[in-house]
């Protein structure tokens, strides 16, 4: 979305020459202050755009350097239309806008660059959901995206993971997707940073007033750390199986190609093909819940009390099924008339 921004950005200065950033704020839809940020990312790569105070000012392009982006370079076309994801600018309301921009940006280069840019598109698609994951409802993604492209402060009422309930007055810094799902970071305690889950927000407004942004806030590089900091606080919990041979093929389904490697270390596999595996959960009801699935293919081997826990829900089920087995027997044996 920022690439085709931009390029936008650029083109209006090339063509209008001289724009002031509440103008171009205005037809980018964004803040004064994402343009200013875009003009200095726009320096840094060498584009000579520079901003002139006073009333005669504004944002402008240096006379001498004018472009229909045939100045591009071969790798550069080929990145700029890799960028797209579909499903996640259509989330955003961008799909359209962007796919026009492609357009625009396709008719302005190079014939060879065209047909490069068509074979990418051909060639490549982006599907950032993830497997077996039922999408999540956002009803109010389009105006948290609205807070945090404006820097307007967000009421909010959200379900936290515990499932407690509360209220907060967020100043929105930005927007991340992360296999499908769309995070919302935002400051409530300034100026410590937190991350709202958007599926699980019951209410949003607008607030009056603008956000406060940390100076040297940087969101990818927030993102990377809460990330792995999320994943150093989460619990594990190992359990150690004994697999059958021909059960590997069917717990790939459920462990991924990862369990290849665990299954290459050595002393993994005894001479029958019987394979020891220490594997990863969250808790010992997620262990549960999956090693159950796998039936008789895996041996719980530790800790003990998930073995107990499995050889009693495995009791139940037995009794459960043999009470009901019962009955349709006794149903079939004396049919209603």
């Amino acid at each position: 979305m920022r690439a085709d921004r931009l390029i936008s950005l650029l083109m209006l200065l090339q063509t209008h020459g001289r724009l002031t950033a509440e103008e171009l704020a205005e037809r980018l839809e964004c803040s004064p202050r994402t343009i200013y940020r875009d003009m200095d990312a726009l320096s840094a790569s060498g584009v000579p755009v520079y901003a002139e105070r006073g009333p005669q000012g504004g944002c402008m392009l240096m006379e001498s350097y004018r472009t229909n982006l045939t100045g591009l370079k071969e790798d550069e076309v080929r990145a700029l239309f890799m960028f797209t994801v579909p499903g996640l600018l259509a989330d955003l309301g961008a799909d359209k806008a962007s796919e026009s921009a492609l357009l625009k940006l396709t008719a302005s280069l190079p014939a060879p660059f065209q047909q490069d840019a068509q074979r990418i598109q051909e060639r490549l698609y982006l599907d950032p959901a993830a497997w077996f994951q039922q999408e999540e409802p956002t009803p109010f993604l389009p105006l948290v995206q609205t807070a945090v492209f404006s820097d307007r402060r967000l009421r909010i009422r959200y379900r936290r993971a515990d499932g407690q309930w509360v209220k907060r007055l967020v100043d929105p810094l930005g927007l991340v997707a992360k296999a499908g799902i769309w995070y919302l970071v935002g400051i409530t305690n300034f100026p410590h940073p937190q991350t709202y889950r958007v599926s699980r927000i019951q209410e949003a407004e607008l607030s009056e007033g603008h956000g406060r942004r940390p100076p040297q806030f940087q969101l990818a590089d927030y993102w990377q750390q809460w990330c792995a900091q999320f994943e150093n606080r989460r619990e594990r919990y190992t359990v150690t199986v004994r697999v059958a041979p021909d059960a590997i093929s069917h717990m790939l389904r459920f462990f991924g190609e990862g369990l290849y490697a665990l299954l290459e270390q050595p002393g993994i596999t005894d001479e029958q093909g019987y394979a020891t595996l220490s594997l990863p959960f969250d808790s010992n009801e997620v262990a549960c819940e999956a090693l159950m699935g796998l039936g008789m293919a895996v041996e719980i081997l530790s800790p003990p009390e998930l073995r107990e826990r499995i050889r009693a829900t495995a009791v139940q089920l037995a009794a459960l099924y043999a009470r009901h087995g019962k009955q349709f027997d006794q149903a079939a044996l004396h049919p209603s008339p």
